[in-house]
C-alpha cells in the first residue's frame, strides 16, 4: 500500500468517500446490469413500449471533511502536533511512520521534482500536495490547507 493510501484509508477509511480506487479513481463497486432475457420463437415478441429500466447510478458519498477528521483525531488524542503545516506531525498524528525513507517515497508518489531531502522546502510542498490529493479523492479541504 502506498504512503498516500495509508494517509487517505486513516482519515477516510478503508473505502473513503469515492471507494476503493487510487488517486481519484473510484472503484466500480456495482455490478452492470444483466442483459435483457432473448424471446423465443415460440413466445409473442414484446409490445416495444418503454424500454428496460436501467439501474439507477448510486448516489455519490458525501464528501469527507478533512480538516474536522483531523482535528477530531487531534482532539480525541489530546495531541498538539502541527498537522496543517507538517508533513511530519500529519504522518505522526495518523500513526504512520515519518521518516524520511518514508516522506521520500511519498514524494515521488506525489511528484515532487526537486531534491528529496527532507527539507523545509519539500516537506511544505508535501503537506499541501496531500492535501490537494485528499481534495481529489472526495475530500472537503479548505483553501488555506492546500495553497
Amino acid at each position: 500500500m502506498s504512503i498516500f493510501s495509508k494517509i487517505k484509508s486513516a482519515i477516510f477509511g478503508e473505502k473513503g468517500p469515492l471507494g476503493s480506487g487510487h488517486f481519484g479513481t473510484p472503484k466500480a463497486d456495482a455490478p452492470a446490469p444483466a442483459p435483457a432475457p432473448q424471446t423465443t420463437a415460440a413466445q409473442p415478441a414484446p409490445t416495444p413500449a418503454a424500454p428496460t429500466p436501467q439501474a439507477a447510478p448510486a448516489a455519490p458519498a458525501q464528501a469527507v471533511d478533512v480538516e474536522a477528521v483531523l482535528s477530531g483525531i487531534a482532539s480525541k488524542k489530546g495531541s498538539d502536533l502541527n498537522w496543517r503545516t507538517s508533513i511530519v506531525d500529519l504522518m505522526k498524528l495518523l500513526d504512520l511512520d515519518s521518516s524520511l525513507d518514508n516522506r521520500k517515497e511519498l514524494a515521488t508518489e506525489l511528484g515532487y521534482t526537486g531534491a528529496k531531502d527532507g527539507s523545509a522546502e519539500m516537506n511544505m510542498w508535501l503537506i499541501k500536495a496531500v492535501m490537494r490529493e485528499l481534495e481529489k479523492n472526495g475530500g472537503t479541504v479548505p483553501a488555506n490547507l492546500k495553497d
